[in-house]
């Protein structure tokens, strides 16, 4: 149990006038408690009180260490809905995160009609702030990725698919001590990396053009995520022009990161830049997303974003460009708000590459 955590959500509790907080998201139990835990369709809830005792719920298959929290178990042959509702009696305002299911929550609203029920972002907002562990052990994840993603390049040789690069990095991962991918790894080859999400297939490496990489890992439970664009043996004055203009993109993006400037803010940033070089039409996504014990978080980089950043808070910027059946190009950096600026996660060199096999 992290005491701590449990403290500051219990004071937003309050502030925001809600009695207690049901969670159901893995990863937010996880963060307040410590227990990883897989549940599928199983009850693995977690109610904060404002004040008074937190209560976690697990079913008795589940495998974890002692949290230090009261455990309230249950089997397959227990109504579980019915002996969750049984701890909820007293409270007026019950906060429920967004991804608590119905056959929970119905039972809840039948056996609790004059109860006020809400969505509440309250550990939303205080997961979005990293704490000093956090970050360290972010830079652990990124300095991991760097390291991987060196290699990849390196190791690629006419002949390979892409398929075939995505195995080798996300291989490469266990060895350099990360637990696995943080999500699926994307390599493109060529005109494949004007698909920003494109899967990597069967498509061969013939030792020339642009290769794509986006890639991350998770180390312990915590994510990391960069894209690098690299060309080899040849790159063309089109190639170059939209490779800089992303790259200036970047830099002006990260020029005006600081606590109090708005997300909306940074992303016209870049996207201004980019569209003034006359490639606005093909940069089609947001800037950058947050993140943390999950590759995306809540609050991300993009136009319509007009809340302000926070020191601690840790997330992408990555503009692309992506002319379909020519070019892709995206650059991603992850970057921590610090008191006056930034610290970028990512130290692989951003300047345009031409490798030779």
């Amino acid at each position: 149990m992290n005491e701590k955590r449990i403290k500051k959500l219990q004071e937003s509790l309050v502030q925001r006038s809600v009695d207690a907080i049901l969670l159901s998201n893995p990863t937010s139990i996880f963060y307040l408690s410590g227990a990883k835990i897989e549940p599928f369709e199983r009850m693995w809830l977690l109610l904060v009180p404002a004040k008074g005792e937190s209560v976690l719920f697990a079913n008795k298959l589940f495998v974890f260490e002692d949290t230090g929290i009261e455990t309230v178990w249950h089997t397959d042959s227990d109504n579980a809905p019915e002996l969750l509702c049984s701890y909820l009696n007293g409270f007026s305002v019950l906060g429920v995160d967004r991804d608590v299911p119905a056959k929970y929550l119905v039972p809840i609203l039948h056996s609790y009609p004059k109860m006020d029920i809400e969505v509440s972002n309250a550990l939303e907002d205080l997961r979005i702030v990293k704490d000093e562990e956090e970050l360290e052990l972010m830079r652990i994840s990124s300095k991991i990725n760097d390291e991987v993603i060196v290699e990849a390049f390196d190791r690629l040789r006419p002949g390979m698919t892409e398929k075939d690069l995505s195995a080798i990095i996300e291989d490469s991962y266990v060895a350099h001590g990360a637990q696995c991918p943080s999500f699926g790894t994307i390599v493109a080859f060529g005109a494949n990396a004007a698909d920003p999400h494109h899967e990597p297939d069967n498509t061969v490496f013939t030792g020339e053009g642009g290769v794509l990489i986006d890639m991350g890992c998770t180390y312990r439970e915590y994510c990391s995520d960069m894209t690098r664009t690299c060309f080899y043996g040849r790159v063309t004055e089109k190639e170059k022009l939209v490779y800089n203009t992303v790259l200036e993109a970047t830099e002006k993006a990260k020029t005006i990161i600081k606590p109090g400037v708005r997300f909306c803010d940074i992303d016209a940033a870049a996207r201004n830049h980019i569209a003034e070089a006359g490639f606005g039409e093909y940069f089609t996504h947001r800037l950058g997303h947050c993140i943390g014990l999950m590759d995306h978080e809540p609050e991300d980089v993009g136009p319509v974003n007009e809340h302000p950043v926070r020191e601690g808070m840790v997330f992408s910027i990555e503009p692309g460009i992506y002319v379909p059946g020519e070019v892709g190009v995206r650059i991603e950096d992850l970057v921590i708000v610090t008191k006056d600026g930034y610290e970028s996660l990512n130290h692989v060199p951003r300047d345009l590459v031409v490798k030779k096999i």
